[in-house]
């Protein structure tokens, strides 16, 4: 059985917890204390952080690597385009979500830690300017890829939820993306993914 070690407000393993339930198969969730973490955590990371997804003798961390190998193992739903050309095109997506976006979220999870007011600021801004280019594409789109739902949409959807435990407010422009968050948002693999610390996080 695949084990997933997860932080429970951890946005990265709220991805491959949304993923892992969209599949419907058996696995199991372990919850790692994020400010207090098993040292087993170091062992199977060298970077010290989750998710880890282990299952026999493969140990893998990062959630984008994790979520391909399970959309791999078990191909129905299937997240990921079949054809390469298309498969190539998700993969810069999702490189670019993590350079553009992603980036500045760990700066707002980190912010108890060691960031200060203007880079919180500053991240914000980032985030809510990105995602105000992004919002014309639900005008005709029902998810990233069209009608059909990806893990383009897995990946986003964890920072959409936070955005007002992060302090951000969009404006009026972006009402087509806010309405394709709660499409993610009504997906029962998407509730079923929360844990009870993220469902406070959302007004």
């Amino acid at each position: 059985m695949m084990v997933l070690y997860s932080g429970t407000t951890c946005p990265f393993s709220h991805r491959s917890r949304f993923v892992l339930f969209e599949k419907g198969m058996d696995f199991e969730i372990r919850d790692v204390d994020l400010y207090n973490k098993p040292e087993d955590i170091a062992v199977m990371n060298p970077y010290a952080q989750v998710p880890i997804l282990v299952e026999r003798d493969l140990i893998l961390y990062e959630s984008n690597i994790i979520n391909e190998y399970i959309d791999e193992r078990f191909p129905h739903p299937q997240l990921m385009p079949g054809d390469p050309v298309d498969r190539a095109r998700v993969r810069l997506f999702l490189l670019n979500f993590e350079k553009e976006l992603f980036v500045h979220v760990s700066t707002l999870e980190t912010r108890n830690v060691k960031s200060n007011e203007k880079a919180i600021e500053k991240a914000k801004q980032h985030i809510t300017d990105r995602l105000t280019q992004l919002s014309p594409v639900f005008l005709k789109n029902k998810f990233m890829m069209g009608d059909t739902f990806s893990m383009l949409d897995v990946v986003i959807a964890p920072l959409l939820w936070r955005l007002n435990h992060y302090g951000i407010t969009l404006s009026k422009n972006a009402a087509p993306l806010l309405k394709y968050a709660e499409r993610i948002f009504s997906r029962p693999a998407f509730i079923e993914a929360l844990t009870p610390s993220e469902k406070v996080m959302r007004k």
